[in-house]
Order: C-alpha cells, then sequence, then structure tokens
C-alpha cells in the first residue's frame, strides 16, 4: 500500500514536472521587448518621411530588431513644430531616440542630456551644439549628418551647367534652418564667377513665398535652386509647381524631388543613412555610448535628372551631364 502511494505520488510530480516544462521554456525563449523612440519633424503622412522610415526598419530588421517580437516603438510625428513632443517622448522612458531633424533635437536635448540620441537629417552638429566633435561627440548625442556647406556651391553649377542661359538665381531657404545661411553664403562666393546674380527668398509659409517668387521673376534667363530645411521640404512640391509655371530651371538637394517633376537634383543617398541609424541604435541597445560612437558623413551621392521636365522648360540637357547622371527619368 505505501510503495503504491509512493508511485502515484511520483508519478504525479512527474507529469507536474512536464507540464511546466514547456512553459519554462517558452518563458526562456520569449525574447526581452526594448524600447525606442523616433522623434520627426515631418508630419506622418508625408511620403518621404514614411519612406524613411521604411529604411529605418529595414535596417532594424537585418539586426534582428521586429516590431512586436522585440523592439517596441513610440513616435512623435510633425514634431518641427511641436517641440512639447519631446518631453512627451522622454516620459515613456525609451531607450535610445532617433531624432529626425535640427528642429527636434534642440528640444530633445533641453529636456535631457542623459537618454541616448541618434541623429539624422542634420548639417551642422558641432555648430549646433548638439555634440563635441566629429570623431568624439562626448555627450548623449551621435548620429549622421548629410550636408555639408560646401555641396550649395555644387548646386549653383549644376544650375548654369543644365542652364546655361541663366544668370539670375533665387534661392529658397528656411530661416529657421541652422544651415541655410551658411549654404546661401557659399553660393554667393561663387556666384559672380558664373555670372549669377542671388536673390534669397526666406520659406515660411506657401503664400508669402509664392509672392517672392512671383516678384523675382523676370524672364528666360531666371533660375531657382532649394536649399534643405523643414520648410522647404514640406513645401516641396509647391516650389516644383511654381517652377513650372514660371518655366524656371531649378536645383535641389533631394532626389525625391525630381522623380516628381523637379528638374535636377544632387545630394546623399538619406535612406542608407536610415538604414545606418539602426546600426548606430542596435550598438546602444547593446550597450555601446553615444560619446564614443563618431558622427558620419554621407559618402554617396547621386545626381538625378528628369528629361520629360527639360524638355518642359526648352532645355537640351548636355551629354557629359546625361553621362554623369545616377539616375535619367525620361
Amino acid at each position: 500500500m505505501q510503495f503504491d502511494y509512493l508511485k502515484r505520488r511520483d508519478f504525479i510530480a512527474m507529469l507536474g514536472g512536464v507540464a511546466a516544462w514547456p512553459l519554462a521554456a517558452s518563458a526562456q525563449q520569449s525574447p526581452r521587448m526594448r524600447r525606442i523612440g523616433v522623434l520627426n519633424a515631418q508630419p506622418s503622412d508625408d511620403p518621404q518621411a514614411q519612406a524613411r522610415n521604411g529604411a529605418f526598419l529595414q535596417g532594424l530588421g537585418a539586426l534582428g530588431w521586429n516590431v512586436g517580437r522585440n523592439l517596441q516603438i513610440d513616435y512623435r510625428w510633425g514634431a518641427g513644430g511641436n517641440p512639447s513632443y519631446a518631453a512627451e517622448l522622454i516620459a515613456l522612458a525609451p531607450e535610445v531616440i532617433l531624432a529626425v531633424g535640427s528642429s527636434v533635437i534642440v528640444p530633445l536635448l533641453q529636456v535631457s542630456r542623459t537618454v541616448p540620441v541618434v541623429f539624422t537629417q542634420v548639417s551642422d552638429p558641432v555648430g549646433s551644439g548638439f555634440v563635441g566633435s566629429l570623431a568624439r561627440p562626448g555627450g548623449n548625442a551621435t548620429g549622421f549628418t548629410l550636408f555639408e556647406f560646401g555641396i550649395s556651391a555644387k548646386w549653383i553649377e549644376l544650375l548654369k551647367e543644365i542652364a546655361p542661359r541663366v544668370t539670375r538665381a533665387a534661392v529658397l531657404l528656411d530661416p529657421n534652418a541652422p544651415t541655410g545661411f551658411g549654404m546661401l553664403g557659399a553660393i554667393q562666393s561663387v556666384a559672380p564667377s558664373l555670372k549669377v546674380e542671388i536673390t534669397p527668398i526666406s520659406v515660411r509659409d506657401a503664400a508669402e513665398s509664392e509672392r517672392a517668387v512671383t516678384a523675382f521673376v523676370r524672364g528666360a534667363d531666371d533660375g531657382l535652386i532649394m536649399l534643405p530645411g523643414l520648410q522647404t521640404v514640406n513645401h516641396r512640391q509647391f516650389f516644383v509647381t511654381l517652377a513650372a509655371r514660371y518655366k524656371l530651371p531649378a536645383v535641389y538637394p533631394y532626389r525625391y524631388v525630381v522623380g516628381s517633376g523637379g528638374l535636377i537634383s544632387y545630394g546623399p543617398d538619406e535612406l542608407e543613412q536610415y538604414r545606418q541609424s539602426a546600426g548606430y541604435i542596435d550598438r546602444i541597445l547593446k550597450g555601446e555610448k553615444p560619446a564614443d560612437l563618431p558622427v558620419q558623413a554621407a559618402t554617396k551621392f547621386e545626381l538625378l535628372i528628369n528629361l520629360k521636365t527639360a524638355k518642359a522648360l526648352g532645355l537640351e540637357v548636355p551629354p557629359t551631364l546625361l553621362a554623369r547622371a545616377d539616375e535619367v527619368i525620361e
């Protein structure tokens, strides 16, 4: 009798252990959920903002980070005009934040100098006070820069190359962009050698910009250069429409503007930088510090030409320029 009791007790204990084993194994296999934030200056319905986010998620996925499995992402879109979003995101206690655009980094670093930040869409992180130096950021922020001041000289050279008749150029700039006036200065420094007169136009809203462009236009020798900045990017399609209306040859800093009707663009592969940003997020989640991760500059630049737009403007694109293009839209 005692023997039967012991056997039953051992058998029940064994069953309990077997039943519990899958649960224990499942608990051990469940990955730890990590939390990051994304603070984006642009609105969520902007197609390019979504393309950038897609490249970021693709980069995370390639490194084993998947939303819902081992990663939670809290977004704040349109933060360029709402600095309170930075405090909201910090309050959610993310382990690291991807900050898109200079306009969102300023309030973010005012709220916290401890939460790690990886930035992109930034041109002058040292001059803006985001990092101590490019090689040794030294604080809680690091990331990727898209443009240097000197690239704007290339834009006016391209304008003159694709439209040699241009002797006057309006330069559209966001007055709140940290690099806008520096880039304008670089353009003004080479304009005399190209025999081009420069007219700066500050972009604050569409109506004011339309009046300024309309007042600028005189004739067939006019052209347009759009500088990077939140306001110029947000109104990019409006400026493409204005350029078509007044038959202005125009140069843009982003390839996607040419894809939607712009004439020519020269700039970095920004989607690649979002994939690289995922790499820095990965390293920080694994224990590295932003202070030790150098700020990286863009290394790949692309030249795009829209031949359909060139034809509408009556331009004959030089064969040498076509040969240098990374992509030609027909």
